[in-house]
């Protein structure tokens, strides 16, 4: 039982005994009266009683009046049920809502002195460091601000064989991004940064991504590191980071956008190192990457390397030979005999040098190979799987895109290995089958689309890419027992969540799989317990946002990739094209919020585009233009408010928080906010009935953050933590309308953060 029934139970018990002794010692004393037939004295002695019983009764229901109407709101609120599964008064930044993984995790790097010390590196999701007492994954990159969005990208990672406390990495997502990568250090594993003086076009979700290492530390002069870039050929510090140079006379012609894809230093021998040129072959310099000279007959399309304590190279490559060795200036194929696909992950013993571990990569399952011979022989590991993530399934449990291998120097038979959604480990890699579990708590890297946060039902209902979405049904701190698809049909990614304001446990998902261009939607009677999949969609359309009509659940709107707007009366029966809007802009990687249904009446929608605001008052058939606002056509997110006739609030990035009072024919700008990059309404606080008010911007006097307002926009208070700013591209937010305080923010691809500031 709870501790707060329990309370109240010992109240109410002690409370009846109170009045059963007051009204057993008012017959007592009333007893003691002398027997009296006159009207006065019988009427005194019943006086006395009844006085008697209405004090102890009232000593008695005094003990209630704190009980009875805490019972009452413990029983309405979901907080006794839920109190456990979040934790109270959380700054925005840092805490996660538990989902389990499910983004790439490129590489895991333990330390070859250190036990226990281990990293791994991320596509979207920044770098992490293992914490061995409660086996969780710490964030070691959320300092990142939405200014350095493009840092969260894991280029590569390098650790200081010498010093546990040293780590660099590359940090940068994409090549096409106008802002370049960098290269940082940390002294203290990872717990601050400094940026190193190295930009350089990076690409930590590009192509092979999953393969390298392309920044290494010499393990006989720690003050030595290279760094070999995508498209700026090979970079040498040789004082531990502060400067950097180029090594113009490298002679590897790599792919362009590849590079230099892999670096590896001989563990024995002083300034022996090796240097992937991906397209081109290996290069080996002797004098720590100064001069190189091409292995001759090297593969080219080298994926990873290592290099054993006997100086044996050892490689996985795309195209055949998959598996080599290079040894006495002599190359040989030692690949295991499998079916015809590129070997990537690779580990080499660092206490055994003719034992290695191979496995195949860039395929949607694994197979994972040990020679113990140095390649003479190899076994096909068996594995078992111990998942302890519920709602893994299908594909997940198939080790897809296997990318990093690694032995643990300090703990015999223990592997490490990454793939396309999480960590997993084993403890004896030499056994018969191989037991493998996962480890992601604390590595959120999913990538969100849309949430909800109902006023009853769930806390919070998610869509994101390559996983479908969640009910969130076990709290904020327990992972989802189970997809959407295990109630209902199943999609790749969800992209639009709504609910109906005055209908709560009706709610309605659209998404697909952009694969093999299906897309389709469901709705939901019972607060996402069950989903039906609507019966028919337009084909080829993809649908983007939707929205509910407040007091009709069959009625919602949806916007689509490249194409009008469409709209169903029926549930998802039957489909008719909107007039009046443009196309929608291209998906579904797009977070633009330009639909919403008004806050009380079930027949009125709104629309924003290109500086004019559209509404629609007949279940959105139609729409015409109701005002014009200047805030051009970029990040922009409309909202209303549940319960509110007419309430519009738009938020135009660095345009501003704009509100309409009059169903979007009028916008007057908050003069308090200078940026509104999200924006979201939430449960009042107690004792009010003005909603609460949270965006993500920059408010005057006050800078960039995380804010809320208890008076529409007047002031502002702060509920973000400065330190970690979630800057991994935040794309959507929602408060709660539940609890007050509880607030969440969805990112691109450090899954969602909540907080609970009351």
């Amino acid at each position: 039982m709870p501790v707060e029934l329990f309370a109240i139970a010992l109240r109410v018990v002690g409370s009846l005994i109170i009045l059963a002794v007051g009204i057993f010692g008012a017959k007592i004393i009333t007893r003691c009266f002398p027997k009296s037939s006159s009207w006065l004295s019988q009427r005194l002695g019943k006086t006395l009683y009844f006085s008697l019983v209405l004090a102890f009764s009232a000593i008695a229901f005094s003990r209630l009046g704190y009980s009875v109407p805490n019972l009452h709101s413990l029983l309405d609120s979901p907080e006794i049920t839920l109190a456990s599964n979040f934790r109270p008064n959380i700054l925005l930044g840092r805490a996660n809502v538990a989902i389990g993984g499910g983004g790439y995790v490129t590489g895991v790097y333990p330390h070859p002195t250190q036990k226990d010390l281990v990293y791994i590196k991320t596509d979207v999701g920044g770098y992490y460091r293992w914490n061995p007492r409660n086996e969780t994954w710490i964030p070691l990159t959320d300092h990142f601000n939405l200014d350095e969005k493009h840092y969260y990208g894991g280029e590569a990672i390098a650790l200081d064989p010498n010093n546990p406390n040293l780590v660099y990495i590359a940090a940068g997502d994409h090549l096409w991004r106008e802002e370049p990568g960098s290269l940082f250090k940390s002294s203290d594993r990872g717990e601050t940064w400094t940026k190193l003086d190295l930009d350089l076009p990076m690409g930590g979700n590009d192509n092979k991504r999953w393969a390298g290492e392309r920044l290494a530390v010499s393990p006989t002069n720690s003050q030595i590191i290279l760094f070999g870039s995508r498209r700026d050929g090979l970079w040498k510090s040789q004082n531990a980071g502060q400067s950097w140079r180029q090594i113009k006379d490298f002679p590897g012609k790599p792919e362009r956008n590849i590079g230099i894809l892999c670096i590896v230093f001989d563990p024995v021998q002083a300034g022996v190192v090796y240097a992937n040129a991906y397209g081109d072959g290996v290069y080996q310099s002797t004098d720590f990457g100064e001069n190189w000279r091409k292995l001759e007959n090297s593969p080219k399309t080298v994926n990873q390397m290592g290099v054993a304590s006997d100086r044996t190279l050892y490689i996985t490559s795309t195209r055949s030979p998959k598996v080599s060795k290079y040894a006495n200036g002599t190359w040989e194929d030692i690949t295991p005999k499998t079916d015809d696909a590129p070997f990537n992950g690779l580990s080499v013993n660092p206490n055994r040098p003719q034992n290695v571990l191979a496995s195949i990569g860039e395929q949607p399952y694994n197979r994972t190979f040990q020679t113990t011979d140095g390649g003479k022989t190899w076994k096909e590991i068996k594995r078992n799987l111990n998942n302890t993530v519920s709602w893994w399934d299908g594909i997940m449990l198939k080790h897809p895109w296997v990318a990093g291998l690694a032995f643990d120097p300090q703990v015999p038979g223990r592997v490490w290995l990454t793939d396309w959604y999480g960590t997993w480990r084993t403890d004896d890699i030499n056994a018969a089958t191989v037991n493998w579990t996962n480890y992601v708590q604390g590595h959120e890297e999913v990538v969100v689309f849309s949430m909800i946060s109902p006023p009853r039902g769930p806390l919070l209902v998610s869509g994101v890419a390559d996983v479908d979405g969640f009910v969130h049904d076990r709290g904020l701190e327990q992972f989802p027992s189970h997809k959407f698809g295990k109630s209902g049909p199943e999609f790749q990614g969800t992209y639009g969540l709504a609910y109906a304001y005055n209908q709560p446990s009706n709610l309605v998902r659209v998404g697909g799989n952009q694969w093999n261009n299906e897309y389709s939607g469901a709705t939901s009677r019972d607060s996402g317990k069950s989903w039906q999949k609507f019966a028919t969609f337009p084909p080829e359309t993809m649908p983007l946002r939707v929205a509910m009509s407040a007091t009709n659940p069959n009625l919602f709107v949806v916007t689509t990739s490249g194409k009008p707007p469409i709209r169903t009366a029926d549930s998802g029966r039957t489909w008719t094209t909107v007039k009046g809007l443009p196309d929608g802009p291209g998906g579904p990687w797009n977070w633009l919020q330009s639909l919403a249904a008004d806050g009380t009446d079930g027949q009125t929608f709104y629309y924003y585009y290109n500086n004019t605001v559209f509404r629609s008052t007949d279940g959105g058939a139609t729409f015409s233009p109701a005002s014009e606002i200047n805030g051009r056509n970029l990040w922009h997110v409309l909202e209303t408010i549940p319960g509110e006739k007419g309430e519009v609030w738009l938020g135009l990035d660095d345009r501003g928080l704009h509100r309409s009072t009059n169903g979007g024919e009028s916008f007057r700008k908050i003069e308090t906010v200078e940026r509104a990059h999200l924006v979201s309404f939430g449960k009042p606080r107690p004792g009010s009935n003005t909603p609460a008010l949270y965006i993500y911007g920059r408010v005057t006097g006050q800078g960039d953050g995380i804010f809320r307002s208890l008076d529409k926009g007047q002031t502002w208070t702060r509920i973000g933590d400065r330190d970690r700013p979630i800057g991994r591209i935040p794309n959507t937010l929602e408060a709660s309308w539940q609890e007050y305080g509880l607030v969440f923010i969805g990112t691109n691809g450090r899954g969602i953060y909540y907080g609970s500031m009351r």
